[in-house]
């Protein structure tokens, strides 16, 4: 798609290299698309590298609802050590050889660490504590908590386990694994609770991003690639992959588009529906409530 300097409309999705955060990446792609409103559906840490989904233009209404859809991962896990951030960025606080943790006891607690649970996220991270972020203030040597709160793994499956020795001389156990988790779910977390548990001790020492919703890393581009031929999801078509699709007549599109509440019946969808006219435009998102449809954003 050629390069407008008004910004076309639609998601990019982005190969993020490791070393960029999430900010960087758009602050990129506002040069790309020469358009300043531009923003992404999750962030991933500096360390992870894939799946990032970016909004341009009108695209950035549907990040929020983006947002909350199911991600899956690659990741290393290091057994033997602890990390401040739970991760390979962060200063090692402890460490503690993994050699007699067997396999049975590592598959015990991952079965643990799956399906619906309680999750204390990483201090080091975005979330807010009385409007300031964890991470600000675990570097201004704050000492807090945060609440545990409920997330879903689907999948959570360890490949292979390898031997391996620490810089410090440590014997170390590193694990490769997938992980399909709900919206709010740190993999760091998993990984410092699966050391935790086994009692030796863990943290994250490579992410990949491979997926958000129905986006993977088969749709995405390197920012080189992008910075040579930008790749934009029509904003139609990207709604229709991520949410379930409703077309409607033109007297419905029309009151749609005019704020009106349609009646809804049999929709049964829970969150958010993608509503079409009968030319294929992309109207609105709505959601269900007391048989109406209530609309969530209107693109028309």
């Amino acid at each position: 798609m050629k390069r407008r300097s008004t910004g076309p409309d639609g998601l990019v999705v982005v190969d993020k290299p490791s070393g960029f955060t999430s900010h960087d990446v758009v602050a990129k792609m506002r040069g790309i698309a020469r358009t300043r409103r531009v923003g992404h559906a999750g962030t991933l840490d500096p360390m992870a590298t894939g799946v990032l989904v970016l909004g341009v233009e009108k695209a950035t209404r549907l990040l929020g609802h983006l947002a909350l859809t199911e991600k899956e991962y690659v990741a290393t896990v290091r057994l033997g050590q602890t990390t401040v951030t739970d991760d390979a960025e962060g200063e090692v606080t402890s460490s503690a050889a993994a050699s007699a943790v067997s396999r049975e006891d590592i598959d015990a607690e991952v079965a643990a660490l799956s399906g619906a649970i309680m999750q204390v996220p990483s201090k080091v991270s975005a979330i807010k504590i009385d409007g300031k972020r964890s991470y600000s203030r675990v570097r201004e040597g704050e000492d807090f908590e945060l609440d545990a709160r409920p997330v879903t793994v689907s999948s959570f499956v360890v490949h292979e386990v390898r031997e391996a020795t620490a810089e410090d001389g440590t014997a170390v156990l590193d694990l490769d694994a997938t992980v399909v988790c709900s919206s709010g779910t740190y993999v760091r977390a998993l990984a410092r609770d699966l050391g935790a548990g086994l009692g030796v001790g863990g943290h994250l020492t490579a992410l990949r991003r491979t997926r958000v919703g129905p986006y993977g890393l088969e749709a995405a581009r390197t920012l080189e690639q992008l910075e040579e031929s930008l790749t934009v999801m029509p904003i139609a078509e990207a709604a229709a992959a991520a949410f379930p699709r409703w077309d409607v007549d033109e007297k419905q599109a029309r009151l749609l588009s005019n704020g009106v509440r349609l009646d809804a019946p049999g929709l049964g969808e829970p969150g958010p529906i993608a509503v079409f006219a009968p030319d294929g435009r992309f109207l609105a998102l709505v959601e269900e409530a007391g048989g109406k449809a209530k609309s969530l954003a209107v693109f028309a």
